[in-house]
């Protein structure tokens, strides 16, 4: 460590990527500040930092986007510099400048690369006059809906609908349909004003069966550029990256050199320091035609595979590059052995459309062990809420080969375990024994076109027969002495056949079960044998875990459900398909409606979830209003069917 290294650093983010900076800080002999809102009281990252600092309630906005408060934080625990992540200010070039000028180091890029690689419109145009080749696309700034309207017919469709100001797949929008760019341009725009808070939008061509390839770059401030590999990215849903590796298959040496230099371009022309990545598409049929879609000017949620391949820690050289430390190393240093591979862990229900989910982390067990390194924001106890990113945690395995970090990288999903907030644990460990990703046969569809074959459609029966037994072990009686034979859970009856104990459970549809096996509850685990086969389970209170997947299985009572107001409204309730914030009401009660109509656009955790009629009818209780937060199945609205209207006015 040199004489200039930071004495304190405040990390102004919460999360896995908080828990995974502060580690190296403490690595390095930096103490480290975190800060926390108010819904974040005591996550992991506070309880992991030298200290915390509150610095407003839960709403980011009020939180931790409030640059006046992390200043503040900054300067009540005299931090020399400012760490900001991933997400929330982390691209944002006046939080850059705000650092600079209460005289912070902030540990990053400067904010005129920022700015310029912030505004994709400006950054295509600067990287393509340093003969970066660019995707086909609109030009300008500010343009109306019109003009986007008019540039996406002449560009012919598809065409992709993309922030200008954001990233992460935040508002971006497929549109193959140009009946259809009114309303999936007025839906980009509110998904970039919520997440970035500016709504410019720029639209380019679509490519089919495309590859995303990222490379890694590093810079210093004395002229040192390099390269540091790439990343394979072409596994996403809705846009957003869930599986990520290094090095690509796709790529030969040659082609590999080629894209690195044309990053190391990329990243003079904007005058850039620190780690940023700059992202290319790639057709999968020709590699060799690659086009530079955007930068992003900070620290990338995959870092660790390039980490695992280069043997070098990202975020001690973002340290040591801010304050003012040369690369000792040079282009033909950087060695890329092995193989990586990451995946997401995300709060969301793979069974209901991948919503966002939400709940209290019951049962935490993350794997570890030869070549599996886990980034997590998690303990037991912890509350996932609606009002941040859903991503958990990050499962990363390295191997000699790529067939090994595949083969380690189920074993740890199949190992993890997160009670009480659905994941997609399970569906990735799916996704990754699928024949496309073993070959590597990828392209940035490959998921959407396979996901439904991923998730099970059904709710195994051994399930069923583990709740049931952890239902008739609660039941059985405790101690010594006289019994009550009514009391035991054996079915006997007086003067009849004894019948056998069943339960009335629901994971999704109610159901009835009655065990027909044998079983072994534990505190911790429950095991059932049906069939001469033995199934374990991870419990905790009414949830059940095995190889990624979880269920939550509740008592069921048909007599109550249909007294509730949801069960006597039956089809015509429109109920939260997950836990948010209503932001749109387009009904009133009276109004008649048509069947798919949208009337409700419910947000989490950044992502909108459009609420449309089940049938024509009219709307006849309406719950909510703009700005309700709303529970899972709460219900929203009732839609009374055209034929029951006719009836009562008859």
């Amino acid at each position: 460590m040199t004489e200039q290294m930071f004495e304190t650093v405040l990390v102004a983010n919460r999360g896995e990527i908080a828990v995974r900076v502060i580690r190296t800080l403490r690595s390095m002999g930096v103490r480290s500040v975190a800060v926390y809102s108010d819904a974040d009281a005591d996550a992991r990252h506070v309880r992991e930092a030298d200290t915390a600092v509150r610095i407003g309630p839960a709403p980011a906005a009020e939180s931790y986007l409030s640059v006046e408060r992390l200043l503040e934080a900054a300067a009540r625990t005299g931090a020399q510099a400012v760490h900001p992540g991933y997400g929330f200010l982390a691209e944002n070039a006046g939080f850059a400048r705000a650092c600079a000028e209460a005289g912070l180091v902030f540990i990053g890029p400067p904010a005129d690369a920022i700015a310029l690689m912030g505004d994709k419109i400006r950054a295509k145009e600067t990287v393509r006059a340093a003969g970066v080749p660019v995707v086909p696309g609109s030009s300008g700034s500010g343009l109306s809906d019109a003009q986007l309207a008019d540039a996406a017919r002449g560009i012919g469709m598809p065409v992709l609908l993309k922030p200008s100001a954001g990233g992460g797949g935040k508002g971006m929008r497929l549109v193959r349909d140009a009946s259809a760019l009114a309303d999936e341009i007025a839906a980009a725009r509110r998904e970039a004003r919520a997440s970035f808070g500016d709504d410019t939008l720029l639209v380019e061509r679509w490519i089919d069966r495309p590859r995303h390839i990222e490379i890694q770059v590093l810079a210093d401030g004395h002229g040192g550029v390099v390269h540091l590999g790439e990343r394979e990215c072409s596994l996403q849903r809705r846009h957003q990256k869930i599986i990520e590796e290094a090095p690509s298959v796709l790529l030969d040496e040659e082609t590999r050199a080629a894209m690195g230099e044309a990053a190391v371009q990329a990243a003079r022309s904007c005058g850039y320091r620190g780690a940023g990545t700059v992202e290319f598409i790639v057709p999968g049929g020709d590699p060799s035609s690659y086009y530079f879609m955007e930068m992003n000017t900070r620290l990338q949620v995959e870092h660790p595979v390039t980490e695992l391949i280069t043997g070098l820690d990202l975020v001690e050289w973002q340290l040591r590059v801010a304050a003012g430390e040369p690369l000792p190393f040079g282009q033909d240093d950087v060695r890329l052995t092995g193989h990586a591979v990451e995946a997401r862990i995300c709060a969301e229900d793979p069974t209901r459309g991948f919503l966002p989910s939400g709940g209290t982390v019951l049962k935490l067990r993350e794997p570890r062990g030869e070549g599996v390194r886990t980034d997590s924001g998690l303990t037991e106890g912890t509350e996932v809420g609606s009002l941040y990113d859903p991503m958990l945690s990050k499962v990363i395995a390295y191997g000699p080969d790529r067939a090994s970090a595949l083969r380690r990288l189920r074993a740890a999903l199949a190992e993890t375990v997160t009670l009480g907030v659905p994941t997609n644990a399970g569906f990735l460990r799916r996704l990754l024994a699928h024949p496309a990703v073993v070959s590597g046969d990828l392209d940035t569809g490959l998921v959407e076109r396979e996901a439904e074959g991923l998730v099970p459609t059904d709710v195994p029966e051994e399930v069923y027969e583990a709740a049931a037994a952890v239902r008739l072990e609660a039941l059985r009686p405790r101690g010594d002495g006289w019994t009550d034979p009514f009391s035991v859970p054996d079915g006997w009856r007086m003067g009849g056949t004894a019948r056998p104990a069943a339960f009335h459970l629901r994971v999704t549809d109610p159901v009835e079960h009655t065990p027909r096996g044998s079983h072994t509850v534990t505190e911790d685990e429950v095991s059932v044998t049906l069939d001469g086969v033995r199934h374990t389970f991870h419990r905790a209170a009414d949830w059940l875990g095995r190889d990624g997947d979880a269920w939550h299985v509740r008592d069921h009572d048909p007599v109550a459900a249909s007294l509730t107001r949801a069960g006597r409204a039956g089809a015509d309730s429109l109920t939260a398909p997950m836990p948010g914030t209503v932001t749109v009401v387009k009904v009133a009660v009276g109004d008649e409606v048509a069947a798919g109509q949208s009337l409700l656009v419910v947000e989490a955790m950044k992502m909108e979830h459009v609420i449309s009629a089940p049938h024509a009818g009219t709307v006849t209780e309406l719950d909510v209003a703009p700005g309700t937060t709303v529970a899972m199945d709460q219900v929203l609205a009732v839609i009374a069917p055209v034929e029951d209207v006719e009836e009562e006015t008859a």
